[in-house]
This record gives structure tokens, C-alpha cells and sequence, in this order.
């Protein structure tokens, strides 16, 4: 198996992606707004790809988080808040936005769920601190570590009681960076003393089954490297400080963040100790030359793969749809919040 999940070019497969995925059999499948166009044709997408494996346990995955980063779109599918509408409840009744989280993230699951979709990239625990990049923004949590950790624990949750996997970002935190990494590389130059802020949430559910790393360069703990392409964030930062000891996806590696070609990003990224290279979009160069350059997926990786995606097998059955959006809808008016 090659470590790595790759994005598709459109709403089918064309044959040379067909018979690439065949032949490097990647861990897993991103999706975006263009695969995406109705209910009945994602899910012949995500049947043909479990064909493709003969495996019905396969990592598709979505960032679909609700405001401004929703890759299944009205009208065919119904909005969802931002991380900051929660973040606004929990000001005022802590109990009613972890509630209010969990409905959130169960309504996500019912229609990931329904249209084949294993893994969501949801939630973030980057703490949203004054001045930075809005890249994270009103999809943060808030700023509180212990706040931003009890409502991404009820959205992991939630989804699982759904089916679906979540997955923690972006470690170490993205809450600091100036730029956005999708255009450059943000480079945080905080000491160790202050990011340990930025590593409570993830601290506090290093139980985590999947997480995803930053294009962010930390000085306190590498001057030269990136957190994706650092080993020492990798293992001592991640691995060992925060105690994180789940299935380790790179950010989108096509980001302005990384030099080097897409290949040679993907192979520092395994070499410092992610278990997937995450390549969005569809680029076939890219792809193959991931599957070359990478070597298969190792024993522990495997093993965290499949923990990942054995973990909500078990979830038990949602109630219905109506019943949970009424829920989340009349906690969220508790602030003045609509979805």
C-alpha cells in the first residue's frame, strides 16, 4: 500500500486514474467541490473506488467543517456553522454548545455516511490568537485551550456515533501563523513556554484516531524545517510531548508553504515521520511520481490505519435527521447563532 491519499479529477474516474489507483493502491481519497454533484452520483464515486480495493473499509475523505469550508454545498446539501458559532455558545453556556458540537457533528456524519464518506478533517484545535492569519479565523474553536479541546472532543464524538472518523489539525497548532501556508511559509517565533498554549488541545485528546500536521516552521523546536518535514517536531513534539499516537497525515502538500517538487515533499514528509502524504489535486506527474518515490505503508502505520477506520464500525444508530438538527439549532439560538 503507498502512503499516500490522493484527490480525483472529477465527479468519475477516468480509466488512467482507474488503473493507477489499481496498480500503487494509495491508503486513501480526498474529495472536493468538483467530485461532488449529487447524492446518488458521490456515492457511485465512493462504490467504485471500494471496488477498486475490494475493501469496503477505505479512507474517503472531506474537509467538510461547515462556513466558509464546505466541499457539499447547498442545494443538495444543507449548510453547516463555523467553529465560531460554538465557540460564541460556549461563552455563555458551556454545556449547550459541547451538546449543541455534537448534534452539529452527527448531522455531518448521517450525510458523509450516506453518500460513502469514512473520514471527515474535522475538528480543529488551532487556538485562535489576535492578530494572526485569518486562514483559521471564525473556523477556529476559540481561543481558550480547555474550551477548544471540550467541543473538538464532542465533535469526534459525534461523528463517530455516526460512522464517520474525524481528525485533528493541524499539529502542532496553526493559531499563531501570520501568512497563510497555503500562499507561504508562516514561520512562528514564539518560545517553547508560550506554544505550550498552542499544544493543549491536542494534549487533551491525543486519543485522537487521525491528525494532520502544519506547514508552519516553529524556531523554539526547528529553525530549518517546517513541522511536516521535521523529524524532531514529529517525534518529539507530537509523538512524545503531546503523546499524539494515532494515524499522522501531512497538510495538503501542493501548499506554497513547501519547496521542492510535490515527490520530493511527500518523501521528507514519511522520512520525518508522518505515516501519509496527503496530495490534493488530481496532478497525475504528481501522483505517480508520489507512488515512486515513496516506500509501502509500514507495519505501524497499517496499524493505525485500520485502527482509524475500525474505530466508529460500532457507532450507534443516529437519531433522526430532524430530531438532531431541532436540537442544534434551538442551543445555537441560546447566542443569537443560526447555522
Amino acid at each position: 500500500m503507498t502512503p499516500a491519499i490522493f484527490g480525483l479529477s472529477g465527479p468519475t474516474l477516468c480509466e488512467n486514474e482507474r488503473a493507477f489507483f489499481r496498480d500503487c493502491d494509495p491508503a486513501g481519497y480526498i474529495l472536493f467541490a468538483r467530485n461532488i454533484e449529487t447524492r446518488e452520483q458521490l456515492r457511485a464515486l465512493t462504490d467504485d473506488l471500494r471496488t477498486i480495493h475490494g475493501r469496503d473499509k477505505l479512507l474517503i475523505s472531506i474537509d467538510q467543517e461547515g462556513g466558509r469550508v464546505a466541499r457539499m454545498q447547498p442545494p443538495e446539501w444543507d449548510a453547516f456553522p463555523a467553529g465560531s458559532a460554538f465557540a460564541a455558545l460556549y461563552a455563555i453556556a458551556p454545556a449547550s454548545a459541547i451538546e449543541a458540537a455534537r448534534c452539529n457533528a452527527m448531522m455531518l456524519a448521517h450525510d458523509l455516511a450516506e453518500v460513502g464518506i469514512s473520514v471527515d478533517y474535522l475538528p480543529l484545535l488551532d487556538v485562535r490568537q489576535e492578530g494572526a492569519s485569518d486562514v483559521i479565523g471564525d473556523r477556529a474553536l476559540g481561543s481558550d485551550p480547555m474550551q477548544i479541546a471540550a467541543l473538538g472532543r464532542a465533535i469526534l464524538d459525534g461523528l463517530a456515533r455516526g460512522g464517520v472518523t474525524g481528525c485533528v489539525k493541524h499539529m502542532p497548532g496553526h493559531g499563531r501563523a501570520l501568512v497563510d501556508s497555503h500562499k507561504d511559509l508562516p514561520v512562528v517565533d514564539a518560545a517553547d513556554e508560550e506554544l505550550e498554549t498552542d499544544l493543549a488541545p491536542f494534549k487533551a485528546l491525543r486519543d485522537a484516531p487521525i491528525g494532520m500536521s502544519a506547514h508552519i516552521r516553529y524556531t523554539a523546536w526547528d529553525t530549518d524545517n517546517p513541522a511536516t518535514l521535521s523529524g524532531t517536531v514529529i517525534e518529539q513534539i507530537i509523538r512524545q510531548r503531546i503523546g499524539f499516537d494515532g494515524l499522522l497525515l501531512t497538510d495538503d502538500l501542493d501548499m506554497e508553504a513547501l519547496a521542492g517538487t510535490v515527490p520530493q515533499r511527500a518523501s521528507q514528509a514519511i522520512a520525518a515521520g508522518c505515516d501519509i502524504a496527503l496530495n490534493c489535486w488530481a496532478k497525475m506527474d504528481d501522483m505517480v511520481g508520489i507512488a515512486k518515490a515513496l516506500p509501502s505503508l509500514c507495519d505501524k502505520g497499517a496499524q493505525r490505519l485500520d485502527a482509524a477506520l475500525t474505530a466508529p464500525q460500532d457507532a450507534p444508530k443516529l437519531p433522526p435527521r430532524e430530531q438532531m438538527l431541532a436540537q442544534r439549532d434551538s442551543l445555537l439560538a441560546l447566542a443569537g447563532e443560526v447555522a
